[in-house]
């Protein structure tokens, strides 16, 4: 058995046993091809007898080269996953994982644009394109995030039928997970104004965002657009198009939606991920607390008595 046999196994399983998402799958095997490269094991058999403290040095000359807490964590993870594997290949049954923690990660918030900054976003990308129908195109793909809530992949994987979806959109999120999102009119006439103009034709069963050649269109383009709109609008990093999402859920928080609505809207696999929008929106209301209270406008005053 070579080293790409090893990998080729691994990425079938990663994408059709674990359904995970084609960024996933080249991370996940980028890390199993280093642990390949970085001992001596090169069959199923030699990778199941890796103990923890292979795995420890091998994370551990990561780490020298300038690895980052988020990217160990992650990286660790995805070395679980495959031993796993490996052990199941060799036939030796269920693997015990090492019990090795992570680095610890703090988390931080997500940063959420004010509803006139999405749209200001939007607007901005349509009017400064190169050409009518890519701005009206980019514009479509940020109401899709805003309005439905969708992630960027998920918008950019919707195929030409959506257009006559109706009121509601049929998505399919991580792990093939489906959910219905309802679309608002805007968004629903940013979608048919951007078929309109799309030169390229538009069947059902193809991708409905198309590249400038007409071929599927990437995420990378739709971000470059939203990074020279930020710019113009004078707006942080931080406002990229993940963070329009981000803005969907804290909006609708604030605006009364209950946690398990907005984890069927997210399509969040559990609760848990949807909770930290309890504190986006606590921490908002704070700084609008912080904002607008006259403090500085009260002293203290003497008793007259």
């Amino acid at each position: 058995m070579t080293r790409a046999d090893i990998l080729e196994a691994w990425g079938q399983h990663l994408t059709h046993a674990r359904r995970r998402s084609p960024h996933t799958v080249r991370a996940y095997l980028a890390t199993a091809a280093r642990l390949l490269d970085g001992t001596a094991a090169h069959d199923w058999s030699a990778l199941a007898r890796l103990d923890t403290a292979a795995l420890r040095a091998h994370l551990g000359d990561r780490r020298a080269d300038g690895l980052a807490n988020t990217s160990a964590a992650r990286e660790l993870s995805a070395l679980k996953g495959f031993l796993t594997f490996a052990r199941a290949q060799a036939g030796l049954g269920e693997w015990v994982k090492p019990r090795m923690r992570g680095p610890r990660i703090k988390k931080g918030l997500p940063r959420p644009v004010t509803p006139d900054e999405a749209i200001n976003l939007a607007q901005t990308v349509d009017g400064d394109a190169a050409e009518g129908w890519i701005g009206a195109r980019d514009r479509a793909v940020l109401l899709l995030l805003y309005g439905a809530g969708l992630r960027i992949a998920e918008a950019l994987a919707l195929s030409a039928a959506a257009l006559s979806a109706g009121d509601t959109l049929r998505v399919t999120g991580k792990g093939g997970k489906q959910r219905v999102v309802p679309l608002l009119p805007i968004v629903r006439a940013g979608m048919a104004d951007y078929a309109a103009q799309c030169p390229w034709p538009l069947p059902p069963d193809q991708p409905l965002f198309r590249g400038a050649k007409g071929g599927p269109l990437s995420p990378g383009m739709v971000q470059k657009a939203v990074a020279r709109a930020r710019v113009a609008l004078g707006l942080p990093p931080t406002a990229t198009p993940h963070a329009l999402r981000h803005s969907f859920a804290t909006h609708l928080l604030g605006a009364g939606a209950d946690l398990r609505s907005l984890q069927e809207l997210l399509g969040h696999a559990s609760l848990g991920s949807t909770q930290i929008y309890t504190k986006v929106d606590a921490a908002l209301l704070l700084d609008v607390y912080r904002n607008a209270h006259p403090r500085e406008n009260m002293t203290a005053r003497e008793d007259p008595t």
